[in-house]
């Protein structure tokens, strides 16, 4: 494999986590809600709540919609892809002006299983959480996603190492790389790898 192969990133079709529903509006008017929704449904209860927003003409109270997501690399197949990873499944967030109408709205929105807050009483989310929301979302550099752990044993399958088996000792997820002790010459030798150049045995 060569380094070109290891180091070429695949960017999947993504869906859109942050969705406009009125960009006249000023940023600062209404409140972030915390909606929760089944897992797995936050993409397709964001984009009913901008539909039901434009159908009952409540796009003067219900704004944006943002499904919180953080760009990963995923390690899939041997090939590494360019994925947005939900960090708060079954979780999204709305801005909007809350009352009956906007409750019922969204409350009644397929795949919506209630706001988050104390009783029914919805509660907005607090302005220094939606900045951390928002920061994650747009932070550099994506972590690699991986289902190695570190104690696993594994095989190398490229590199001047191949067909060696090793125990990993660490790994470097913001890098895409891990540490392999290798038994080499009777002892164990660490060993540097990216995460294309190993596999579970």
């Amino acid at each position: 494999m060569t380094k070109k192969k290891l180091d070429e990133i695949i960017v999947e079709k993504k869906q859109p986590n942050h969705i406009i529903i009125n960009k006249d509006v000023d940023e600062n008017k209404g409140k972030w809600y915390v909606i929760h929704t089944y897992s797995g449904y936050e993409y397709k209860v964001a984009n009913q709540i901008k539909q039901r927003a434009e159908t009952l003409e409540l796009t003067d109270k219900i704004f944006e919609v943002i499904v919180p997501t953080q760009e990963k690399i995923l390690i899939k197949q041997g090939k590494k892809h360019k994925v947005n990873e939900r960090f708060l499944p079954g979780y999204i967030v709305v801005r909007m002006l809350l009352d009956d109408n906007t409750w019922l709205a969204v409350r009644t929105t397929q795949g919506v299983t209630g706001f988050v807050g104390a009783g029914s009483q919805p509660i907005p989310l607090p302005e220094k959480d939606v900045k951390t929301i928002k920061k994650l979302m747009t932070s550099e550099a994506p972590r690699f996603k991986t289902k190695f752990s570190v104690g696993e044993a594994v095989k190398i399958i490229d590199g001047p190492f191949t067909d060696f088996l090793g125990t990993i000792e660490s790994i470097d997820e913001e890098r895409g790389k891990v540490k392999v002790l290798v038994l080499f010459f009777g002892r164990e030798t660490p060993v540097d790898l990216d995460f294309l150049q190993i596999q579970k045995i």
